[in-house]
């Protein structure tokens, strides 16, 4: 069951409401499975667009391609909110990469941290790339009808021991910042970056909405060396835009290609 918002967190969202608009209204919970779950249900069950769940810890949080992500007691911010169809009808590509935009313009807000998207929507820093913060986004149908998407965002907050397999390429706000985290400035100002984010979605901004994207993502375009598998097996090129639907464009053996999904792995930006 929901609880009460941890006090500090409940007197910044009041303070902040005008800002945060439909995504002011908060469930919290000490511990879940996994806050995407939570959304789902609530989704089907009518929730409405902007109804954010917000955990502790998560069991069982998962991030991209299948992956599970590591989510221990008070150690990060894992959130999860519903984006109702209205909101997005025409620009579903761009919901994941709006998200990206917000998790990465809130934090650097919140924190002064120089932080940088990876395409389509992991926030790193530094050099090599250390992953800060990622986005998993899931749909919710009526029939074959996708009615919502379930935006679920996952920050590293505190200094941690992570699993072997992550050490070498993940980080936590507290390892890059050498001030106190204030969490729920964070949630807050990732909150209200979102909002404008949906509100882009919702005029058919998507020029907007890739400008912002490549405020953050410049490091890994303009002839960065990038490596992905598709149907014709292992690829390589050069990053050098994303586009206005959201997809990565690449150069490969002097055509151009857009990847619209799968993992890609940049070679420049990681050895720098």
């Amino acid at each position: 069951m929901a609880e009460p918002l941890p006090a500090e967190l409940a007197a910044a969202v009041s303070a902040s409401a005008a800002r945060l608009g439909p995504f002011s209204r908060i469930e919290y919970f000490s511990e879940v499975g996994s806050t995407n779950d939570i959304a789902l249900a609530r989704a089907d069950a009518g929730a409405p667009h902007g109804s954010v769940y917000l955990a502790g810890m998560q069991r069982t949080g998962r991030g991209r391609h299948g992956r599970d992500w590591f989510s221990p007691p008070d150690a990060g911010i894992y959130l999860s909110t519903i984006i109702r169809r209205d909101a997005w009808e025409g620009a579903l590509s761009l919901v994941t990469l709006a998200a990206g935009v917000a998790v990465a313009q809130g934090l650097s807000k919140a924190t002064g941290l120089q932080l940088e998207l990876k395409w389509p929507n992991d926030v790193v820093i530094g050099r090599p790339w250390r992953k800060l913060a990622g986005i998993l986004s899931e749909s919710a149908s009526v029939g074959s009808r996708v009615d919502a998407i379930i935006v679920g965002m996952g920050v590293n907050v505190r200094r941690t021991s992570f699993p072997p397999d992550l050490a070498d390429r993940a980080t936590a706000i507290e390892l890059e910042s050498d001030r106190p985290v204030d969490v729920a400035a964070c949630v807050v100002e990732i909150l209200a970056a979102f909002a404008e984010s949906v509100r882009m979605l919702s005029r058919r901004d998507a020029a907007g909405i890739a400008t912002a994207w490549r405020r953050y993502g410049r490091a890994g375009l303009g002839g960065a060396t990038v490596r992905w598998n598709d149907q014709q097996g292992a690829r390589r090129g050069i990053a050098r835009d994303v586009d206005d639907s959201g997809a990565l464009v690449v150069e490969s053996d002097g055509r151009m290609e857009k990847l619209v999904a799968g993992e890609v792995f940049w070679d420049r930006v990681g050895r720098d």
